[in-house]
Protein backbone atom coordinates (compact mmCIF):
# COMPACT_ATOMS: atom_id res chain seq x y z
CA UNK A 1 0.00 0.00 0.00
CA UNK A 2 1.41 3.20 -0.66
CA UNK A 3 0.90 6.59 1.43
CA UNK A 4 -1.05 9.24 -0.75
CA UNK A 5 0.94 12.38 0.60
CA UNK A 6 4.17 11.07 -1.05
CA UNK A 7 1.88 9.78 -4.07
CA UNK A 8 0.46 13.50 -4.02
CA UNK A 9 3.98 14.99 -3.54
CA UNK A 10 5.59 13.16 -6.40
CA UNK A 11 3.00 13.56 -8.84
CA UNK A 12 2.89 17.18 -7.95
CA UNK A 13 6.89 17.04 -8.96
CA UNK A 14 6.18 15.47 -12.39
CA UNK A 15 3.62 17.76 -13.20
CA UNK A 16 6.29 20.66 -12.56
CA UNK A 17 8.78 18.74 -13.79
CA UNK A 18 10.96 19.35 -10.49
CA UNK A 19 13.18 16.16 -9.95
CA UNK A 20 12.96 15.13 -6.26
CA UNK A 21 15.06 12.01 -4.94
CA UNK A 22 13.34 10.06 -2.57
CA UNK A 23 14.98 11.56 0.33
CA UNK A 24 13.66 14.80 -0.70
CA UNK A 25 9.82 13.42 -1.43
CA UNK A 26 9.46 12.01 2.30
CA UNK A 27 10.89 15.33 3.49
CA UNK A 28 8.39 17.23 1.55
CA UNK A 29 5.73 14.63 2.05
CA UNK A 30 6.05 14.68 6.16
CA UNK A 31 5.54 18.74 6.08
CA UNK A 32 2.73 18.30 3.87
CA UNK A 33 1.78 15.55 6.63
CA UNK A 34 2.06 17.88 9.53
CA UNK A 35 0.24 20.90 7.63
CA UNK A 36 -2.65 18.61 6.70
CA UNK A 37 -3.42 17.69 10.77
CA UNK A 38 -3.32 21.32 11.54
CA UNK A 39 -5.46 22.36 9.14
CA UNK A 40 -7.69 19.62 10.35
CA UNK A 41 -7.67 20.98 14.00
CA UNK A 42 -8.55 24.03 12.75
CA UNK A 43 -11.55 22.91 10.92
CA UNK A 44 -13.09 21.52 13.29
CA UNK A 45 -12.53 23.86 16.08
CA UNK A 46 -16.40 25.13 16.81
CA UNK A 47 -15.86 29.00 15.43
CA UNK A 48 -18.98 31.51 14.37
CA UNK A 49 -18.08 34.16 12.22
CA UNK A 50 -17.52 36.76 15.15
CA UNK A 51 -14.80 34.55 16.23
CA UNK A 52 -12.47 35.52 13.77
CA UNK A 53 -10.62 38.87 14.20
CA UNK A 54 -9.62 39.35 10.75
CA UNK A 55 -11.33 41.96 8.52
CA UNK A 56 -12.86 40.59 5.30
CA UNK A 57 -10.80 41.67 2.29
CA UNK A 58 -11.76 44.54 0.90
CA UNK A 59 -9.79 46.64 -1.57
CA UNK A 60 -8.58 50.33 -1.78
CA UNK A 61 -10.66 52.80 -3.69
CA UNK A 62 -9.28 53.86 -6.54
CA UNK A 63 -8.41 56.71 -6.56
CA UNK A 64 -9.43 59.71 -8.20
CA UNK A 65 -6.30 61.19 -9.26
CA UNK A 66 -2.69 60.76 -9.08
CA UNK A 67 -1.19 61.52 -5.39
CA UNK A 68 2.14 62.47 -6.72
Amino acid sequence: MTDPVTDYVRGAAHFLDLPLDDAQVERVAAHLARTKAMVALLRDAPLAPEDEPAELFRPAPFPDEDPA
